[in-house]
């Protein structure tokens, strides 16, 4: 129940932003809209606002804005200067990457608000946020705020030296460590010997987590969300050209990743939402037919021709690409129902 809750709420949160970047970009440029609907399949609740029906519908996955002068069945005819076909190419190219746009963003706002109120690991001081139970850290008195500034009479002022050290050193012997606390040092001497798991001696500590302020978490939630964007983009190309195993998952395998992201607590939740903004923003820009990528090559082909490619064309491609696109969804999803079966 906690993964299929966890889902619709991100699937929910997720497509209505996209939707809603669509919207909005349709409104300003005057185009418009005819029904803003959240799900697939026949609608379950609807209402009609003074220009557009408001729509829920019975399959909560995706989402999609009917704009007027996109050839859809049964539409209700529109003068020209209020329809999308009507618009100029920069127009068009606009409301096309506003969805994407607004994923992107909430992703930048919630990295954003992680940096604010969860922070990262503090990798800059050796100063110590937790100890394990269990390990030789424990056993020898070292608490949470204490800070490792020597190991074997040599200085340590961060946490890599400081863990680079204890490798180093703990093979040979006692480990004798420099311990701070409260601005008083104290001298251990301890045996870290080597875990089985990870083939290295741990003393069973883990860094402090350092949050941030606005303007410096503004910049950094910049910085982090764009590595991430290239990592991802990274791992796509890898995909495409085989040189890497690139593991896909579907709703299934999401909605397993936000009900443990849930059960982790409300930092971790949104985290997940952040890195699934990024990734829906990012793989609805791919030109791809069906996607707004693929919508978005058609529109600067026709800046550079300038003249649109027909219609009827453009529709045949688009529909062979959504059904290669839902076949390929329906394959992961068997995947991930296989892999959760088996476990």
């Amino acid at each position: 129940m906690t993964s299929l809750l966890a889902f619709l709420l991100v699937i929910g949160i997720s497509v209505v932003i996209h939707e809603s970047g669509h919207f909005l970009a349709a409104r300003a440029c005057g185009v418009r809209v005819d029904e803003f609907a959240f799900g697939m399949g026949p609608a379950v609740l609807s209402r009609q606002g003074k220009e557009t029906r408001w729509s829920l519908r019975l399959f909560p996955l995706g989402g999609f804005v009917r704009l007027a002068g996109m050839g859809e069945p049964g539409e209700t005819p529109c003068p020209p200067e209020r329809s999308f076909g009507g618009k100029t190419a920069g127009q068009r190219f606009v409301i096309l990457a506003a969805g994407s746009a607004f994923n992107l963003l909430l992703a930048w706002i919630l990295t954003v608000l992680l940096l604010m109120g969860y922070g990262i690991l503090d990798l800059q001081t050796p100063r110590i946020g937790e100890v394990m139970a269990g390990y030789p850290a424990q056993q020898a008195g070292i608490k949470p705020g204490d800070r490792i500034v020597g190991i074997n009479n040599r200085k340590v002022e961060d946490w890599k030296a400081m863990a680079s050290a204890i490798r180093r050193e703990a093979p040979k012997g006692p480990v004798h460590l420099e311990v701070e606390r409260e601005g008083v040092l104290r001298f251990l001497t301890v045996e870290i010997p080597t875990d089985p798991k990870e083939k290295a001696p741990l003393l069973g500590v883990r860094p402090a987590r350092r949050t941030m302020g606005l303007l410096e978490a503004t910049t950094q939630g910049w910085g982090y969300s764009w590595r991430m964007g290239m990592e991802i983009l990274s791992g796509i190309w890898r995909w495409v050209f085989r040189t890497q195993k690139v593991d896909l998952t579907g709703p299934v395998g999401i909605a397993s990743m936000a009900g443990e992201a849930a059960r982790q607590g409300f930092w971790e939740f949104l985290s997940f939402l952040a890195i699934l903004n990024l990734h829906l923003g990012l793989l609805n820009l791919l030109p791809f037919p069906a996607l707004d990528g693929g919508r978005l090559v058609f529109v600067g082909l026709e800046a550079v021709l300038r003249r649109k490619v027909p219609e009827r064309y453009e529709n045949y491609i688009h529909y062979a690409g959504f059904v290669l696109l839902l076949t390929m969804i329906l394959f992961v999803t068997w995947k991930d129902v296989s892999r959760l079966l088996q476990h």
